[in-house]
């Protein structure tokens, strides 16, 4: 089931890419314009997991990480475990959705690895395409992108 699933992802990418980076550069537009910039400790914490450039990173807490207005985009998100009801944060280029209360180093910490990986892609247009790529190939849970963010999750806040 998920095999299929994951093909079916696969074979519609092509045609709903340009949709999907529309919407990721006004979401992350929205993001940078409305967020707050990192404080010390999340500095240190972007640092610690490779972000070169941590002061442009805004995070904007939300009562849940809004999915797509577009229907067929919505339900993609859902399908492919890119945003749903258990969904704590998203990452977009430097922009961040931190769900309200659920703000942790783990969190923040597998966030600043995305902003991480779009920084060495060199934009989220090129990022994007990539990281969709490898999860309609090898599924959410098993993206190279995700383990490597999982791989640098800090359980703790760095010293100051």
């Amino acid at each position: 089931m998920i095999e299929n699933a994951a093909s079916e992802f696969a074979a519609i990418l092509p045609d709903l890419l340009p949709l999907v980076l529309a919407w990721a550069e006004e979401t992350s537009r929205i993001m940078l314009r409305r967020g707050l910039p990192l404080d010390a400790r999340g500095i240190k914490l972007a640092r610690a997991v490779g972000v070169a450039h941590p002061e442009r990173i805004r995070i904007l807490t939300v009562p849940h990480v809004p999915p797509p207005e577009d229907p067929e985009l919505r339900q993609l998100a859902l399908e492919q475990n890119l945003i749903g009801p258990r969904t704590r944060g998203l990452t977009l280029g430097y922009g961040i959705f931190i769900v309200e209360g659920q703000m942790d180093s783990g969190l923040l910490s597998h966030e600043c690895r995305h902003v991480h990986q779009v920084e060495v892609a060199g934009s989220l247009d090129v990022f994007l395409p990539k990281y969709l790529t490898q999860i309609a190939e090898f599924t959410y849970d098993h993206a190279p992108y995700e383990l490597d963010a999982r791989a640098h999750e800090l359980p703790f806040w760095p010293n100051e």
